[in-house]
C-alpha cells in the first residue's frame, strides 16, 4: 500500500516567510520533503481537497486576521478564509488529524463556533505556557513538561472556545494557547515551529504589520536569541509520530 503523506497549507503571501515557515515545518518536525505535499492556499485553492489522500493536515500561521472587520479585508484573505472554511468543517466532521498553529488556530476556532477576538494579543516574545490537566495526559503533549518557554505574536486569539473543545494549555496573557476537538484535531496559538532565527525573520517582513512597536523590532530579536526553547517543536514531532503514514 502506498504510503500517504501528510498535506502542509500555508496562509503567507510573502514568498520568503512562506518558504523559510515550510521549511521550519520540516526542520522541527522530522518530516523530510518526500514524506510531505504542500499547497499554498493563496496560489491554489484548498476547499475540495481529498483528505483521504493525505494521512493528516497542518495548517501554518499567516498575516490575516479572522476578527478584521470584512469590509476591512483584501479581497484575497476573503477568498482564502472561505476556501479553507469549507476544509476545515470536513476537517471536524471527518474528526481527521490536523495541527493548526497560530492563524490556523484562529480558523479552526471560528468555523467552530468559538469567539476569536482581539482580548488576549501577546506581542513578539517567548512566554511561559502551562498545560492543563487535560494537557498534561494528552497524546500529542508526551515529553512536554506542565510549562515550558515557546515563541508567539498575534494579535487575535480564541477568547471563548467552541462548544465540546478541551483546553490544553494557557499562558498569562492568553487563556487559550492550545485546545483540541474531538480525538484528533489541535491548535496552538503559539509556534511549535519556530525558533529565534524564524522569528527575526518574521520580525523584519512584518515590522509594520502591529505585532509589536517596530521601534523595538532589534530588541526583541536579542531577547529572542537568549531564549532556551526545547519542548515547543515535540508538538509537531508527536504529530509526526502519531500520524504519519511510516514503517
Amino acid at each position: 500500500m502506498t504510503k500517504r503523506k501528510i498535506l502542509i497549507i500555508q496562509l503567507r503571501p510573502e514568498d520568503e516567510i512562506a518558504n523559510s515557515e515550510f521549511n521550519a515545518i520540516l526542520s522541527k518536525s522530522g518530516l523530510s520533503r518526500d514524506e510531505v505535499h504542500r499547497i499554498r492556499a493563496e496560489e491554489e485553492p484548498v476547499a475540495d481537497v481529498d483528505l483521504t489522500k493525505y494521512s493528516a493536515l497542518i495548517v501554518g500561521g499567516s498575516p490575516f486576521d479572522v476578527s478584521t472587520p470584512q469590509d476591512e479585508k483584501s479581497d484575497m484573505q476573503v477568498r482564502v478564509e472561505a476556501d479553507l472554511g469549507v476544509l476545515l468543517r470536513r476537517v471536524v466532521d471527518m474528526d481527521y488529524p490536523y495541527l493548526g498553529v497560530c492563524s490556523g488556530t484562529g480558523q479552526m476556532g471560528y468555523i467552530c463556533g468559538g469567539v476569536v477576538d482581539r482580548k488576549f494579543p501577546e506581542t513578539v516574545s517567548a512566554v511561559d505556557v502551562t498545560l492543563t490537566e487535560a494537557g498534561i495526559s494528552d497524546k500529542l503533549l508526551q515529553g512536554i513538561p506542565a510549562k515550558f518557554r515557546a515563541l508567539v505574536g498575534h494579535k487575535e486569539a480564541c477568547s471563548v472556545l467552541p462548544a465540546g473543545a478541551v483546553l490544553l494549555a494557557s499562558s498569562e496573557k492568553c487563556p487559550v494557547q492550545m485546545f483540541k476537538i474531538e480525538q484528533n484535531v489541535y491548535a496552538t496559538q503559539f509556534h511549535p515551529e519556530a525558533d529565534a532565527d524564524e522569528f527575526a525573520l518574521r520580525i523584519d517582513i512584518y515590522r509594520h504589520n502591529g505585532y509589536f512597536d517596530p521601534a523595538d523590532a532589534e530588541r526583541i530579536k536579542k531577547q529572542l536569541y537568549q531564549e532556551k526553547l526545547e519542548y515547543p517543536h515535540l508538538v509537531l514531532k508527536n504529530f509526526v509520530s502519531l500520524y504519519a503514514d511510516r514503517a
